[in-house]
C-alpha cells in the first residue's frame, strides 16, 4: 500500500513538473518565436491596413519602411500580406518553387479573361509546358521575323503624319503598339482583316478587369458582362481562323501559328480554346506594358537634351555603319536606347506590385541582420516600384539616369541579382522582355531617325489608379519630320 502511495505520489510530481517544465519553456521558447514574426503595419480593428492599401500600396511603402525596415505584415481580414523589400530579402521571393510559394491562387482573378484550360487554370505541371510554348514561340529565330513586322508597322504608321503637328505621344503609341502585336501575336488575318472587330473586343476584356475584379471576378457587374461575351466572341473568331489555317494548310511567321503548333509533352496537339487563352494572355502581358514604358522613355528624353543627343548620335553611327537598314541584329546594337528605356523602367515599372501565395514557413534575413519567420499561408508581395528606387541601390534614386547601367557602374547588380526587378526575375522572370526591348527600339530608332521632337505638355504624372500603373492625361508633343544627316 505505502508503495502504490509513493508511487501515485512521485506520479503526480512528475506530472505536476512537467507542466511547470512545459510551462517555463513555452514562457521562454514560444515569445521567442513569435518575437521573429515580422512587425504589423497600425491599421483598423477586423479590416486591418485595408483603407491604406486601397489608397495606393507605394504610398503604404513609403510610410513604412522607414519605420519598419524591408520585411513586414499587412492585416486585411483574415489575410496577412507579407511584404519583402529589396534584394537581400526577395531571393526567395523570386527563386522558391511553386510548391512553397505559388502564383496560382494569387493570380486566379485572370481566369476568366485568359479563358478555361490556360495559365492560372491548370495545374503547374501543364502551365510549365504552356510557358514552354511561350519560350519557343520568342527564340531568337522567331524574334527576327517579329521585327520586321515591327518595323514595317512603325513606317506605316509614321508615315500618316504630316510635315509637322501636335500628337498625343501615348494616344499615339498604345495605337501603334495595338497594331504592331496584332500582326506578330495575333496574326495576318486579324490585322488585315478583322482588327477593328478584335481590337473593340479586346477593349472590353481589358475593361473587364477592374480593381473589385481581383477580390470578386466573378461578381455580375456589367464590365464583367461585357468581358465575358467579348472573350466568347474572340474564341469564336480565333477558331474560324486556326479552321482556316489548318484547312489551307497554310503558315505564319507569328504566335499564333507557334501556339498552332505547339505540342505537349505527350504528343497531344493544343486545342483552339487553348490557342485563344495563350493569345489573349500573350497579349494582356505585353500591350500595356510596352506601351507604357514607349511613353515614359520618350517623355524623359525629350527631358533631357543629353541623352536625347546621345541616342540620336547612336542612331546616326549605326546609319553611318548600316546605312537605313533595321532588323534584328542592328536593334541589337542599340546600347544607349537599351539603357534609356531600361531607366525608364526601372522609375516606372507598369506592375506595381508581384504576389505569391506561400505554402510552407520560411525564414528571411535583412541587410541589417535580422531574422523573420514568414508563416505557411500568407500572401507574400514585392513591389517593383519601390525597390527600384532604393537609396542603398541606386544613387538618387529619383533621378533619371542611363548611365548608371554602364559598364563600371552597373547599379542594377550591386546588390545581387534581384537588384532591379522591373520583369520580375527568377523562376517568373518576364518571357516577353526580349520582345519588349525590342518593340520599343524599333518604334524610338524610327522617330529617331525621321522626326525632330519636342514636350509641349508638363512632363507627365503617375496615374496610380489604373490596374498597369502608367501616364497620367496626355503627353503632347510637337513633331516636323528631318532625316539624319549622316556625314559620309
Amino acid at each position: 500500500m505505502d508503495i502504490d502511495v509513493s508511487k501515485f505520489f512521485n506520479t503526480c510530481l512528475l506530472f505536476v513538473a512537467t507542466i511547470v517544465v512545459a510551462k517555463l519553456i513555452s514562457a521562454f521558447i514560444v515569445p521567442k518565436s513569435r518575437k521573429r514574426l515580422p512587425p504589423i503595419v497600425k491599421g483598423l480593428p477586423f479590416i486591418g491596413g485595408l483603407p491604406r492599401f486601397l489608397k495606393g500600396p507605394i504610398f503604404m511603402l513609403r510610410e513604412e519602411y522607414p519605420k519598419l525596415g524591408g520585411v513586414f505584415t499587412l492585416k486585411m481580414f483574415h489575410k496577412n500580406i507579407t511584404f519583402l523589400i529589396g534584394p537581400e530579402v526577395s531571393a526567395h521571393f523570386f527563386k522558391a518553387p511553386e510548391s512553397e510559394l505559388s502564383q496560382q491562387e494569387v493570380y486566379q482573378f485572370n481566369v476568366p479573361t485568359f479563358g478555361p484550360g490556360v495559365v492560372f487554370d491548370v495545374d503547374y505541371s501543364v502551365r510549365q509546358e504552356q510557358f514552354r510554348f511561350f519560350t519557343e514561340a520568342l527564340r531568337v529565330n522567331k524574334l527576327k521575323s517579329y521585327v520586321d513586322q515591327m518595323v514595317t508597322e512603325a513606317q506605316d504608321y509614321f508615315s500618316k503624319w504630316g510635315e509637322s503637328g501636335e500628337v498625343d505621344l501615348k494616344y499615339e503609341l498604345e495605337h501603334l503598339i495595338i497594331l504592331t502585336a496584332s500582326r506578330c501575336l495575333l496574326g495576318r488575318e486579324v490585322r488585315d482583316k478583322l482588327f477593328d472587330d478584335v481590337s473593340a473586343l479586346f477593349h472590353d476584356l481589358d475593361n473587364g478587369m477592374q480593381p473589385i475584379s481581383v477580390l470578386f471576378p466573378y461578381l455580375p457587374i456589367p464590365a464583367h458582362r461585357r468581358r465575358d461575351q467579348a472573350r466568347k466572341k474572340l474564341a469564336e473568331i480565333f477558331a474560324r481562323i486556326i479552321a482556316s489555317r489548318k484547312s489551307t494548310g497554310k503558315s505564319e511567321d507569328d504566335m499564333l501559328q507557334c501556339f498552332i503548333d505547339s505540342k505537349y509533352k505527350d504528343g497531344r496537339p493544343t486545342t483552339e480554346a487553348e490557342v485563344t487563352g495563350l493569345l489573349i494572355a500573350a497579349l494582356f502581358a505585353g500591350q500595356h506594358t510596352s506601351s507604357i514604358t514607349s511613353t515614359w522613355t520618350g517623355a524623359y528624353l525629350l527631358s533631357n537634351s543629353k541623352y536625347l543627343s546621345a541616342v540620336v548620335d547612336e542612331q546616326k553611327n549605326l546609319m553611318e555603319k548600316h546605312g537605313d537598314r533595321v532588323d534584328h541584329d542592328v536593334l541589337a546594337e542599340m546600347d544607349v536606347l537599351y539603357r534609356c528605356i531600361k531607366e525608364a523602367l526601372r522609375l516606372h515599372p507598369p506592375l506595381i506590385m508581384l504576389l505569391r501565395s506561400s505554402h510552407t514557413d520560411f525564414s528571411v534575413t535583412t541587410r541589417e541582420g535580422k531574422e523573420y519567420d514568414i508563416p505557411k499561408g500568407h500572401i507574400v508581395a514585392t513591389s517593383p516600384a519601390f525597390a527600384n528606387r532604393l537609396p542603398h541601390i541606386f544613387k538618387d534614386p529619383d533621378t533619371y539616369d542611363p548611365d548608371r547601367f554602364t559598364v563600371g557602374r552597373e547599379e542594377d547588380k550591386v546588390a545581387g541579382a534581384f537588384s532591379y526587378i522591373s520583369f520580375g526575375g527568377g523562376r517568373h522572370g518576364c518571357l516577353g522582355e526580349p520582345f519588349a526591348y525590342l518593340q520599343i527600339k524599333a518604334i524610338w530608332s524610327h522617330l529617331l531617325r525621321n522626326f525632330e521632337l519636342e514636350l509641349v505638355s508638363p512632363f507627365p504624372e503617375i496615374d496610380w489608379n489604373a490596374m498597369v500603373v502608367g501616364v497620367k492625361g496626355k503627353v503632347m508633343v510637337r513633331y516636323k519630320r528631318r532625316e539624319l544627316s549622316v556625314s559620309h
